[in-house]
């Protein structure tokens, strides 16, 4: 047992390790998962604590945590856009397109990890970054696996609310999923297995396959995941093996045409075996958060993750 655990282990050293010198990541500044160990030790250990102590009052705030880092890598690449607020006219937030309007949340924790690292570190961990630890530490707490996070990535100083309303939809059909997905170098397993990620976390009634039941408001909330609402685990997917996805776009993954030769047999071996799942969520978390990243000299890093910093700072 133990030398199999090594050997997972190594395995998935390796796989972060090929999957970060194929990323995005300028070839002079890669990401690594010793960026600040130097700079600010005590990064990861902070951002564990807010979102423990926020978990509290909130047992959302995981599922809400990564789903941020989600959009805001498939927008113009993982730079924290999606944290700023309007400041126009430069600054036009990609918090109220559609996919994002009364639905992402979470902002006043990132807020609150931005703020207590400031405090430890000041102007050391970048906004974007800290969604990344964020991801990974929610799904760690949840029950789900760990990883050693890359990291390195420099805050952006600009948002792309165009691409953000391209970003994937609940009801989008399969195809136009996947085409989402190659759009930036993400294939069907990547697909189904951060699809996975609706293992935990809520969803408003009028997003869901059912609908509102009658008299129910629009953005009632409903679970994701029936069985398991709040453990990052494998049941999703026999949820979609039973037809019972809350979502549309996540039923496509077996009900669609396409789907017997694409994604419905990489669905039914996660719902199989929760460790390969597992080893496949982390390999997909780690190549969406090499997309595009700004590095070196690129970028800034944030002193407040809602805007951009003053000339000067």
């Amino acid at each position: 047992m133990a030398a199999s655990s090594s050997r997972a282990s190594l395995a998935l050293l390796l796989c972060a390790l090929m999957v970060a010198l194929a990323g995005g990541a300028s070839a002079g500044s890669p990401l690594s998962s010793t960026f600040y160990d130097a700079s600010c030790p005590s990064a990861h250990d902070v951002v564990r604590r807010v979102i423990q102590n926020a978990r509290v009052t909130d047992p959302r705030i995981p599922a809400s945590l990564i789903r941020l880092h989600f959009h805001d890598c498939f927008v113009q690449g993982c730079d924290g856009s999606l944290l700023l607020d309007d400041d126009l006219p430069s600054i036009q937030t990609e918090k109220t397109v559609p996919a994002n309007n009364n639905s992402a949340r979470g902002f006043p924790v990132v807020d609150t990890i931005k703020s207590a690292l400031e405090a430890a570190c000041p102007g050391i961990v970048s906004c974007a970054d800290i969604l990344a630890l964020a991801a990974e530490i929610s799904v760690e707490i949840s029950g789900g696996p760990s990883w050693r996070v890359l990291l390195g990535r420099r805050d952006g100083t600009t948002t792309n609310v165009q691409s953000a309303k391209n970003l994937p939809s609940p009801f989008d059909s399969l195809g136009k999923l996947q085409q989402k997905f190659r759009n930036v170098n993400l294939d069907n397993t990547d697909l189904v297995a951060l699809q996975g990620a609706h293992t935990f976390g809520k969803v408003q009634c009028q997003f869901t396959r059912e609908n509102c039941t009658a008299g129910q408001p629009a953005g009632s909330l409903e679970n994701l995941d029936r069985v398991t609402p709040n453990v990052f685990d494998n049941k999703y997917y026999g949820t979609l093996l039973h037809g019972q996805a809350q979502l549309p776009s996540d039923q496509v993954m077996l009900s669609d045409p396409a789907a017997p030769a694409t994604t419905a047999p990489i669905v039914n071996r996660f719902a199989s075996n929760q460790k390969d799942f597992f080893g496949n969520f982390v390999t997909s978390m780690i190549k969406m958060g090499n997309i595009s990243p700004l590095t070196g000299r690129d970028g800034e890093i944030r002193k407040n993750c809602r805007r951009v910093n003053s000339k000067g700072y």
